[in-house]
């Protein structure tokens, strides 16, 4: 079996400081390709040139909801705009994010996360790039700028789902995807899988956001792509099918997502 971890941060130490350890541990796992995310501008390099080093390997380009107040004091709206569709025509670089709206801690005032989403949002859109969507205590902004900004057409997936049964329906009437993490493992997540069981397997996605939410029994520990492996088989648990069928599922809804990974 293969899995894919859609969502992980390989540029950070816990994961780059032994990046081949990293890697291979996520290999002799069977995780065969990985997504590693952009939060914002500085990052940009050591991620693509993670990517651009290792065939299995894509990476996005985005800015964290919680970096978007300082990333437009030290750039203009204009160069974050410009910045997405440089970026995007990159072959590495297969998707925006993570970018949303992130109303829980506020590291960022509301307005330049809004302005950082609508940028994301049309940029998507209009370059028919997959967005990668962080939402916390914002589901019904984050859903009427998804609407709004995004047409009914633009792509993506909710990252790390931890929401409500209105985000998630609200989500797939969009044609998004949802991505579960290890959250789904937690002992005080029943909500979450609740929700997750209603979700056709045809939408679902599986992600580690290492190196954070490490799934149970590894919970409180730094998380690798490896043990997304975890959450896949938490995920069978909750819709009652085989491991077999989750990696493959997911594995396919990967690539029919990411569609510029050839």
């Amino acid at each position: 079996m293969k899995f894919v971890d859609s969502h992980c941060h390989l540029d950070y130490p816990e994961l780059s400081d032994d990046l081949e350890a990293t890697l291979a541990h996520g290999k002799n796992a069977g995780v065969g390709h990985m997504l590693t995310i952009s939060v914002d501008m500085d990052k940009t390099q050591r991620i693509q040139a993670i990517a651009d080093s290792h065939p299995h390997i894509h990476a996005t380009f985005g800015i964290h909801p919680h970096e978007a107040e300082r990333t437009l004091k030290e750039y203009s709206l204009d160069d974050l705009k410009k910045a997405l569709r440089v970026e995007a025509a990159k072959p590495k670089v297969v998707g925006f994010g993570e970018t949303g709206l992130d109303y829980y801690y506020m590291h960022s005032p509301k307005e330049p996360q809004q302005e950082s989403f609508q940028a994301h949002i049309e940029a998507a859109l209009e370059l028919d790039l997959p967005l990668v969507v962080h939402t916390r205590d914002a589901e019904e902004d984050t859903i009427q700028f998804l609407k709004e900004f995004g047409q009914g057409k633009v792509r993506g997936l909710i990252h790390c789902f931890s929401g409500t049964d209105y985000l998630a329906r609200e989500a797939l009437d969009l044609g998004f995807y949802i991505s579960v993490s290890g959250i789904i493992t937690f002992n005080k997540a029943e909500e979450i899988r609740k929700v997750i069981a209603d979700v056709p397997m045809e939408r679902l996605l599986i992600e580690t956001d290492a190196p954070y939410l490490a799934p149970v029994p590894y919970r409180g520990k730094p998380n690798q792509p490896a043990y997304v492996v975890h959450t896949a088989q938490k995920l069978a648990e909750v819709k009652g099918v085989s491991l077999e069928e989750v990696a493959d599922s997911t594995t396919r809804n990967f690539y029919q997502l990411f569609s510029k990974i050839k």
